[in-house]
């Protein structure tokens, strides 16, 4: 719709870019550009290259000196930073927790260890149906820290709550979590 009310639906070109076809379709979108093509990297949901699919193909852009354009949109990452109520001027964001939990403390003890001297605050990006192992593995290496957590931001359902990190394992004990999470805390406080 956006590119019929611009006039340049019948030129565009489509082409299917997600982390299981990086490697197919980088080349081919180089091609493109090295031939004077104009592309466009769209996400549905967020900013491309933001814990999505896209800083591989930007990387490869920049090495074949083509001119990357970033226009801003939403972001979750940021939303959720100004709307949580903590330090915005140092922050840290791990995007995705590794899946296998002693990957995933390891990087939280890393965390934790290397902010000694540094106040910041630290943001991750969480799926539903891991949220609750995620905060039970904070809560392993931070302790009964307060953490806040965003929910659906930019959408209709959008929840930003603040509360420690226990209370939000007990209420996530007794009921699915929905949407996309965002959590974040700050190294002051532990």
């Amino acid at each position: 719709m956006l590119l019929k009310s611009i006039g340049v639906e019948k030129r565009a070109m489509f082409i299917s870019y997600y982390e299981q076809t990086e490697d197919l379709r980088i080349p081919n979108i180089l091609n493109l550009l090295l031939n004077g093509r104009d592309v466009a990297l769209v996400s549905d949901s967020g900013t491309p290259a933001v814990s999505d699919p896209g800083f591989r193909l930007i990387r490869e852009c920049v090495k074949n000196n083509i001119k990357v354009i970033s226009i801003p949109g939403p972001s979750a990452l940021i939303s959720a930073l100004v709307s949580s109520g903590l330090p915005t001027d140092k922050f840290i964001f791990l995007g995705f927790l590794p899946k296998k939990e002693g990957n995933r403390l390891k990087l939280l003890k890393n965390t934790k260890e290397g902010n000694n001297k540094i106040e910041a605050t630290v943001i991750i990006y969480e799926a539903p149906h891991r949220l609750l192992k995620v905060l039970v593995s904070i809560q392993e290496v931070y302790g009964n820290i307060q953490i806040t957590l965003a929910r659906e931001l930019t959408k209709i359902h959008e929840e930003v709550k603040t509360d420690s990190i226990e209370n939000f394992i007990e209420k996530y004990k007794k009921q699915d979590p929905r949407g996309e999470f965002v959590a974040l805390w700050n190294t002051k406080d532990f």
